[in-house]
């Protein structure tokens, strides 16, 4: 009984140290990122910076674009987006689920600004940043493929739209340009983006006769 007890506590502070590693080579990355540009640093100045060496910074993320993928997905998918989705989980109106969608674009942009907004701006053109944000864009518009079904199946959505066209239409507004045109540069609160939103995709989504009354404006 000892003996087991010792082991799950070895296993456990192998664990927290394997995770403290892994933090503290993310937290070095997104430093130097964000000072000189994803282009200009090197694994190994990530690994002195976070005090490994450069196998281990390997070792744990294989490449450079194993950190920003790992860098964004925590930033896009973070605590934030994990209580929209579930605030998205439990509604069952598919028109609902349309008008609730930018709540979970809005948690999205605004965590990914918080925390990776300077390396954003150092990284802006960088062939690193564009492969991994590609691979992001492409999840992110499967995400949204059971909500647009449902509202198809339930016969809500927009006549003469295609299911095909209705994806592009919802995943070109939530976009990540669209936020920075209106918040970044526009000057739009996040709240204001994400009331204009919820009525922009439900004009351009849902059939005028199940649009509920207070969206219409």
């Amino acid at each position: 009984m000892a003996t087991r007890k010792k082991r799950r506590y070895a296993s456990r502070v192998r664990d927290d140290s394997a995770e403290d590693t892994r933090q503290g080579i993310l937290d070095a990355a997104r430093s130097l990122f964000g000072r000189r540009g994803i282009d200009r640093v090197t694994i190994g100045e990530i690994g002195a910076k976070a005090g490994v060496a450069s196998s281990t910074v390997y070792a744990v993320f294989k490449s450079k674009s194993g950190i920003i993928r790992e860098l964004m997905e925590r930033a896009l998918f973070g605590e934030r987006f994990q209580a929209a989705q579930e605030q998205l989980a439990g509604i069952t109106d598919p028109v609902r689920l349309i008008e609730c969608t930018p709540g979970v674009a809005r948690a999205i942009y605004e965590t990914e600004q918080a925390e990776l907004g300077l390396l954003r701006s150092a990284s802006g053109f960088s062939p690193e940043l564009r492969k991994v944000e590609h691979a992001f864009e492409r999840l992110r518009r499967d995400m949204q493929e059971d909500r647009l079904r449902l509202l198809f199946e339930s016969g809500a959505a927009r006549k003469h739209l295609s299911f095909d066209e209705a994806r592009v239409v919802m995943w070109m507004f939530t976009s990540r340009e669209v936020y920075r045109k209106l918040v970044d540069e526009g000057g739009w609160t996040p709240e204001r983006y994400e009331q204009w939103l919820s009525r922009t995709l439900l004009e351009a989504l849902v059939e005028s006769d199940f649009i509920p009354g207070s969206a219409k404006r």
